[in-house]
């Protein structure tokens, strides 16, 4: 029998000398059949450049498909300025490509952010994501 020696095993460090980060923001995606829209509920106390990155990555993946997704701002506390330009640029894209992307349920703090900065006039912010499935299904219905 071969003896394991102390080099050849894995290091085992007690639990308070391991620094785990904690993930800021925690994405879950929520199909609903209404209108053909998803909903992409956001949960964290922070939205920073890589959180919202990785959001811009889901909505490009699924967006071609449904055409409709509304993100839910309810669980994200605030967003700083990098977030803030990843989601203009997502948007944008969406527009382009002529998809339908939608906000819904800023907190307070991310929505007096989007009134100082003024891109509630970019976005279409609403205040709940009933609301903003309603305002898809008014905007599917003009369009006819």
């Amino acid at each position: 029998m071969k003896s394991e020696s102390a080099t050849e095993r894995a290091p085992v460090y007690p639990s308070s000398q391991i620094a785990v980060p904690e993930n800021p923001l925690k994405l879950g995606i929520e199909t609903h059949c209404y209108s053909g829209a998803v909903v992409i509920h956001c949960e964290g106390r922070a939205m920073f450049r890589s959180q919202a990155r990785s959001l811009a990555n889901i909505i490009m993946e699924v967006l071609p498909a449904t055409g409709c997704m509304i993100v839910d701002l309810a669980g994200v506390g605030t967003v700083d300025g990098e977030a803030l330009g990843e989601l203009v640029m997502t948007h944008m894209w969406a527009e382009a490509a002529g998809h339908t992307l939608k906000f819904a349920c800023p907190t307070l703090a991310v929505r007096n952010l989007l009134d100082a900065t003024n891109l509630v006039s970019v976005f279409d912010v609403y205040g709940s994501v009933p609301d903003a499935m309603a305002g898809m299904h008014q905007e599917q219905i003009l369009s006819c």
